[in-house]
């Protein structure tokens, strides 16, 4: 028994004793173990070169993510530009939309038309205050409703424009100012002398001229297309920016990047009632380059 005493107790000194040598060497910094500056550094390199293997396979895919996004962007900076035009050359007075410049797709070109508001038919051949076209006149009654928003001084009542000599708004031959707000179903204007009688007896509203500019560049860096409007009516059809009346006109720009351009205008598509206006806009940007065409037909019956 005494023996077996001995033992147990040796035992338990002995455990004792590495107990507390185990907890001296968790204790001790100098026993514990970390990272050398060596291994850091490998760490380093491996996590560099699978970074860079990486990226080599991200690549192609990032910039054709890049190129998708810019040929998207090019597309519709084009396709909102010309929908624009074509919206717009859709209301144009007959026979008043007119092209000048070199339009050859790289030097400046211009396009220019008459917008109408409004219009109607007025009274002729039924009694009542017609439109006499034998002396100037400065009243006549509109059959149905009266167009709204007549501006006097501003808007102005044009009838059968041919667009030729005689009969030409450009040249203030069939046009003449609103004078007064209408008064019921009369129409006030500026006293008169209408060149010609329309066969259909219809009259269109028209304010001021619009402007589309093409202004493009090789690469597309610096070229424009823009919008003027709210300028004085002019024999000649404006061709400078930087002169009157486009240099003090309203104006918007409607596409940048611009690398060619090109107006077309055929008076006579469809037996002298229909033109054509064809329109080609090239976007340019980073070497890559979208080119639109669209065709808008414009009503030449006056």
């Amino acid at each position: 028994m005494m023996e077996n005493r001995i033992e147990d107790r040796g035992l338990r000194i002995e455990s004792n004793r590495l107990r507390g040598k185990r907890r001296s060497s968790i204790l001790d910094p100098r026993s514990s173990k970390g990272f050398t500056l060596v291994e850091m550094i490998m760490v380093i390199v491996i996590t560099g070169i699978i970074g860079g293997i990486v990226a080599v396979f991200l690549k192609a895919p990032v910039q054709q993510y890049v190129d998708v996004a810019r040929r998207a962007d090019m597309s519709d900076i084009a396709d909102t530009a010309l929908r624009r035009i074509g919206r717009d050359l859709r209301l144009a007075l007959p026979n008043s939309v007119r092209v000048t410049g070199t339009c050859d797709g790289t030097a400046a070109c211009f396009i220019e038309f008459l917008p109408t508001k409004g219009g109607g038919r007025y009274r002729a051949g039924m009694g009542g205050d017609e439109l006499d076209f034998t002396v100037a006149d400065s009243t006549f009654e509109v059959l149905g409703p009266m167009p709204t928003g007549l501006v006097a001084g501003t808007d102005q009542i044009v009838v059968y424009n041919l667009g030729i000599a005689g009969a030409d708004t450009y040249a203030g031959d069939n046009r003449a100012t609103v004078s007064a707000p209408p008064a019921g179903a009369v129409a006030n204007i500026a006293s008169k002398l209408f060149p010609f009688d329309s066969p259909g007896h219809r009259f269109h509203v028209i304010s001021a001229p619009v402007s589309y500019v093409c202004s493009p560049v090789a690469g597309g860096a610096g070229g424009t297309l823009t919008r003027y409007w709210g300028y004085a009516i002019q024999v000649t059809q404006p061709s400078n920016t930087a002169v009157a009346p486009l240099s003090t006109a309203n104006n918007a720009l409607l596409a940048t990047h611009v690398s060619s351009c090109r107006f077309s205008y055929d008076a006579f598509v469809v037996a002298q009632r229909s033109g054509l206006v064809t329109t080609n806009l090239g976007i340019t940007e980073e070497g890559e380059t979208v080119t639109l065409y669209s065709a808008v037909h414009v009503s030449n019956q006056p």
